[in-house]
């Protein structure tokens, strides 16, 4: 196994970890979307020129990208609750740099510490994999990944009503009071995870990984500004090829990688990884297009003249529709798999463009946009952890969520460039004013729909049954109710034990999580069967006493069966560093 224990004992997480850990990523996520009420001001709130402004959005969005995939690495080798605290605590830092000044330079340093906080999504979908039970995984891992539309959806309202009235670094001092709190709720009520992963940091891997990231998000962020075929611009696009190009290679002959590549390139990874491009593109659409149609006066002809709270509390159903959808996709994923409520997603979100598309001429009608927007992406961004943990092993949880992230970040990315280029292509001058055009708009919206064709296909040709991961977070499976069954059975207080219990352990010691345990009765049939938790234990009733086999399986391990008489509560702990021999009963 490539993952290891602490010394710590594991705290089993509480009725309110998973809210806890959600705040966290709608706290972070609200980073991304805090100045879009005041993005026209900056050069004029920082007495900057516009293009020097933009840097205080650019300098968000790439340490974000940097610090996804490497915060989740590192939580996989130290802890993720430590790195998530931290996560937070950079976050509070730059967001109280950002309230104290005027100037553009400290005003980028505090955006970008700011952006490093976006790590704090994949080391939270990590945690709830170590140490929910099964049927509290798949909800957990919805809210958890639809934070960052909720808290982006959510944000605008709030901003645009902080903006209105007060002074606009009243914004910041906000988020670092968000930060700080969730940072105490998560010391308080967060426990570590007691998995860890092998080997050391990969910092080479880290440097490169970053400077190929800015190299290419760079030039898609200032394009627009710098020219798309200008030499800069062209310049760093191929100098960014060159750097990840090069990078790989490298990780591929590191023992242990920032980024297991050969685990990336698994056809269900890599196919998830792309979808997540395609759902970014499409969910950064609307808020790009929405809050300039509701804003623009009604004298255009087709602007809604809303003020910027209107605005904002028009699209804000698009982040709650977001949050209820979880429960919803828990339950659709249980019957039916995480790569179908993709789909499901995805079409959802296709209708919601195509309709969008004629409903532009009313401020409702572009809350019922919101809506069947905002349930499709729900629903699409809370398959996709599901569809990753399928496919890597546990110690790689937070790195390839990291990753994953990483991608949905990518696709925001380029449909900001995009968007920005196509309404600035199609806009009206009134006056040495750009004025977005409604052609402009539909425009944006069908490139939305492409990017959701796109996604589809690529989501069809995912496995249909990754592993048998994808099966563990059914909360109907046979399993669950054997283990059910077992723990009332072997804790019934003052009565006789009825059953086995242990450990699963690997070939160093550490549990293993997940492992298929079958009890075998001397008849050769099979009298119980359960999964091992996240600390390797397991539990299974049995329906009389006598001679049993205990056999366990797991992925990269060679099956063991072990011999065993029920006849005291004595634990039989299952070594699967042995070799695999049925000892007869």
């Amino acid at each position: 196994m490539s993952h290891t224990t602490t010394d710590e004992p594991a705290r089993r997480a509480s009725g309110v970890t998973v809210p806890v850990l959600a705040f966290a990523g709608i706290v972070v996520a609200v980073m991304q979307t805090l100045l879009v009420p005041v993005i026209k001001d900056l050069p004029r709130l920082l007495d900057t020129s516009p293009s020097n402004a933009t840097w205080v959005l650019t300098s968000t969005l790439l340490s974000g990208a940097v610090a996804t995939p490497i915060m989740g690495r590192l939580g996989d080798l130290f802890g993720k609750r430590r790195m998530l605290i931290a996560s937070l605590s950079v976050m509070v830092v730059g967001a109280l740099l950002s309230a104290l000044t005027d100037a553009l330079i400290p005003m980028i340093v505090g955006r970008t510490l700011q952006g490093f906080a976006m790590g704090a999504i994949p080391l939270g979908i990590g945690l709830m994999r170590d140490m929910l039970p099964r049927e509290r995984l798949g909800s957990a891992m919805a809210l958890m990944s639809s934070s960052i539309g909720v808290g982006g959806g959510l944000a605008l309202p709030a901003a645009a009503l902080v903006a209105q009235h007060t002074d606009w670094h009243a914004l910041y001092y906000g988020a670092a009071g968000l930060g700080v709190v969730s940072i105490a709720l998560t010391l308080l009520v967060v426990p570590e995870s007691p998995l860890r992963a092998k080997g050391s940091f990969d910092l080479p891997g880290a440097l490169g990984l970053s400077a190929g990231l800015i190299l290419f998000l760079l030039p898609i962020s200032k394009g627009s500004d710098w020219g798309w075929s200008s030499p800069t611009t062209l310049g760093l696009f191929a100098t960014a090829v060159v750097v990840l190009l090069l990078w790989g290679l490298m990780e591929l002959r590191v023992a242990a990688p920032l980024v297991d590549l050969r685990t990336t390139a698994r056809r269900e990874v890599l196919l998830t990884n792309l979808a997540s491009i395609m759902v970014g593109v499409s969910f950064f659409v609307i808020s790009l297009v929405l809050p300039q149609l509701l804003q623009l006066p009604s004298e255009t002809g087709y602007g809604l003249g809303q003020s910027m709270v209107v605005a904002g509390l028009c699209v804000a159903p698009l982040g709650l529709t977001m949050m209820f959808t979880a429960p919803v996709y828990a339950r659709l994923s249980a019957r039916y798999g995480p790569r179908t409520t993709l789909i499901i997603g995805l079409v959802i979100i296709g209708i919601g463009y195509a309709g969008g598309l004629g409903l532009m001429s009313a401020a409702w009608q572009t809350v019922v946009t919101s809506v069947l927007i905002g349930a499709g992406i729900g629903l699409a961004y809370s398959s996709l952890p599901a569809l990753i943990i399928s496919a890597v092993p546990a110690s790689e949880t937070g790195a390839a969520n990291g990753l994953n992230t990483l991608m949905r970040s990518i696709g925001t990315s380029v449909s900001s460039a995009v968007i920005g280029m196509v309404l600035a292509n199609t806009a009206n001058d009134a006056g040495g004013v750009a004025v977005p055009t409604l052609h402009g708009f539909r425009v944006s919206f069908m490139i939305a729909a492409g990017a959701v064709a796109v996604g589809l296909v690529l989501a069809f040709f995912l496995p249909r049954h990754t592993t048998a991961t994808v099966s563990q977070l059914r909360a109907s499976s046979e399993e669950d109710a054997n283990l059910a069954r077992a723990e009332q059975a072997l804790a019934g207080a003052g009565q006789p034990p009825h059953g086995f219990r242990g450990r699963v352990l690997a070939a160093d010691g550490a549990p293993v999580p997940r492992a298929k345990v079958t009890l075998i009765d001397r008849h050769g049939r099979q009298a119980g069967a359960t999964l091992s938790a996240g600390d390797g234990s397991y539990a299974l009733a049995v329906p009389a006493e006598g001679p049993y086999v205990l056999a366990a399986r797991a992925a990269g391990h060679a099956p063991l069966a072990h011999a065993a008489t029920h006849g005291g509560d004595r634990p039989v702990d299952l070594d699967l560093s042995l070799p695999g021999e049925t000892v007869p009963a």
